[in-house]
């Protein structure tokens, strides 16, 4: 995923399809220098990690 489209989806209230490893998770904030994000699973924001924006899929 860009860095741009990442922004977009952790600022919109609206929920996007975004999956890590085929798994559906929540975006909290880009960090665009490292070009990655903090993310959790739906439902689980205690399992909040750090990837790549590259390994995150929109769909």
């Amino acid at each position: 995923m860009n860095k741009q489209r990442a922004q977009e989806i952790a600022a919109s209230p609206v929920m996007a399809n975004v999956t890590y490893e085929g798994v559906p998770f929540y975006i909290q904030h880009v960090d665009e220098e490292q070009e990655s994000a903090r993310i959790y699973p739906l439902g689980q924001p205690e399992q909040e990690q750090e990837v790549p924006l590259n390994s995150l899929i929109e769909g």
